[in-house]
């Protein structure tokens, strides 16, 4: 079957062990992109010298970078759009692996006037340290998923459901799909939508200078006064999170959701994607 292209943005902060795993899976995938924005949010010197190192992809690498000024994804994001060359575009985070069929995913499922919708599993520090140290490869930990479903409670798993693979043409996937998800949210670090829509938006707002809100909850909000619709990809485009220390808290919530409920019931935001033109490559 034949896909349209892609362009996968890859949201990062230093963490470049990560974004080599994410790397590896995307090198694996049964689609592959067309091309790879890694979207830095700082200028970090290992970065560089990791993606550097990088050759005979099988798709094209995008590195961008910008002034470490303190949280500023959205701008990054924003700079990542404006250079992407696909009509269509997945966003995914920095500590989260994709399944190897994650593009293949999110690329049968894409729906004119609809965002894909994806989760992740999450497990613990013990199996994310696995995959850290190469203990243990992404395939395994895909393959022995379901058998390792007590170990993987004891290392504190979340979401473990979300770790379970069906594929779009699973009866389940379609019951849940027809039943219970048909109406979704989306989530920043997975998830997929066409460069058109995002161009209507005007992108990522710029005013959320605060992770958990302006990255995922602004853009849904805005997209569905477009009556654009929010289509779950869940259970077929699969991740694993990695576990790290969280940078938010329930301060940090309040004041982004504050900022959003503040923005009216516009769907154009006013600091966003179109002052990035001069950023084309």
């Amino acid at each position: 079957m034949n896909f349209p292209t892609t362009s996968v943005i890859i949201s990062v902060y230093k963490d470049t062990e990560a974004l080599e795993l994410i790397l590896n899976s995307l090198q694996q995938q049964t689609v592959f992109p067309a091309e790879v924005i890694i979207s830095e949010d700082g200028e970090s010197s290992s970065m560089k010298s990791f993606v550097n190192s990088l050759t005979e992809l099988p798709f094209e690498l995008i590195h961008l970078t910008q002034p470490d000024n303190g949280w500023q994804k959205n701008r990054a994001l924003n700079r990542a759009i404006t250079n992407a060359s696909s009509n269509y575009l997945i966003f995914i985070d920095g500590d989260c692996i994709p399944y190897d069929t994650f593009i293949e995913g999110h690329s049968s499922l894409q729906e004119i006037n609809h965002v894909l919708c994806g989760r992740r599993s999450e497990p613990g520090q013990y199996f994310s340290t696995m995959l850290r140290n190469r203990d243990i490869t992404l395939k395994a930990y895909m393959s022995h998923y379901l058998s390792n479903f007590f170990s993987l409670k004891h290392d504190h798993v979340k979401h473990y459901e979300e770790g379970i693979y069906l594929g779009k043409n699973h009866f389940i996937f379609k019951l849940l799909h027809r039943f219970s998800r048909k109406d979704s949210h989306l989530v920043g670090c997975n998830f997929s939508c066409f460069k058109s829509d995002m161009i209507r938006i005007n992108g990522f707002d710029e005013d959320f200078k605060m992770p958990t809100t302006g990255e995922d909850s602004d853009i849904e909000r805005r997209m569905r006064i477009l009556g654009i619709k929010m289509k779950s990809c869940r259970n077929v485009a699969n991740m694993v999170h990695l576990d790290h220390p969280k940078v938010f808290n329930d301060d940090i919530s309040f004041k982004t959701m504050a900022l959003m409920q503040s923005k009216g019931d516009t769907p154009y935001c006013i600091n966003g994607l179109d002052q990035h033109k001069k950023d084309l490559l």
